[in-house]
């Protein structure tokens, strides 16, 4: 069956970085890769308040520098990874906001996977995701999505933490990426849960344990129990500590590790530089 992945790109090197990864964690696949570059995102500026349209000096000047750079791109592939049988490129160039042209060609395309790169810590602020980063994260709910950090090396994934505080009853089908990346490559994955205090897991807690367990029973895992009133540092050193290759987590809004995504706190999360992160999301009964 043929994966249909994602790929926004503003020709950054982060965001070829991306590509490669992306490519080097599915080369054995058949996939169909969709290239997208919004040329409104990319800074232009209008010389008045209308939007412009196909045909107009503005709205052509942008659309053959997309079109150019995405052109570009694809042979910047070709030329490092070479033709392959199993991939196949579509290239995106609209005119339109990042969120809006993702969730259109989700619905079109039945788009089931985003892999997109981040700047890094850029600014005095130590903003470590963009917004448009950020934003897909919490706003696309329909599939998942792989952040790539600018500083990450492009490899396969041999360990890959999955913190949890046991609260969100999460179903098989919810983890089915998670599952496949670490079955293609091998890769051991460590359930990570961070206690303040020497708490014990309550009913639910156990019983959500429990149906983690069948779901990754296939696969190498463990499970790890860290004492800290900074879960977020811990998780990080954690993470450090192991050289782990990724960290992936299911997004639910409200919760506690949803909230991980929010501003404040994704500045405060240093593993977020250097480790692909693979956020999931939880589906409503």
């Amino acid at each position: 069956m043929t994966k249909k992945i994602l790929l926004p790109t503003d020709f950054s090197k982060h965001a070829l970085n991306a590509i490669n990864y992306a490519l080097e964690l599915f080369k054995n696949d058949n996939c169909e890769f969709y290239i997208l570059n919004t040329f409104r995102e990319n800074g232009y500026v209008l010389e008045s308040m209308m939007v412009p349209e196909p045909g107009e000096r503005l709205y052509e000047i942008a659309k053959k520098e997309a079109d150019d750079g995405l052109e570009k791109v694809f042979q910047q592939i070709i030329a490092t990874k070479g033709p392959s049988e199993n991939h196949s490129f579509k290239l995106i160039s609209q005119f339109n906001f990042l969120i809006e042209s993702i969730k259109k060609l989700i619905e079109k395309h039945d788009i089931e996977l985003i892999i997109m790169g981040t700047k890094g810590i850029t600014n005095a602020s130590r903003t470590i995701y963009g917004s448009n980063t950020v934003d897909i994260m919490e706003q696309i709910k329909v599939c998942p999505t792989i952040a790539v950090p600018a500083k990450a090396t492009v490899k396969l994934p041999k360990e890959i933490v999955f913190p949890t505080d046991y609260k969100i009853d999460i179903k098989k089908k919810e983890l089915s990426y998670l599952i496949d990346i670490a079955n293609k490559t091998k890769a051991s994955l460590k359930i990570l849960h961070v206690v303040d205090g020497n708490k014990k897991l309550k009913n639910k807690q156990i019983t959500n344990q429990k149906l983690i367990q069948e779901c990754f029973e296939k696969i190498d895992h463990s499970f790890h129990v860290l004492e800290n009133d900074d879960t977020h540092s811990a998780i990080t050193c954690f993470i450090e500590s192991r050289n782990s290759d990724m960290v992936s987590f299911i997004h639910k809004k409200h919760s506690f590790f949803g909230s991980i995504l929010s501003r404040p706190l994704v500045k405060t999360l240093g593993f977020h530089s250097q480790v692909p992160i693979l956020v999931l999301h939880h589906q409503k009964n």
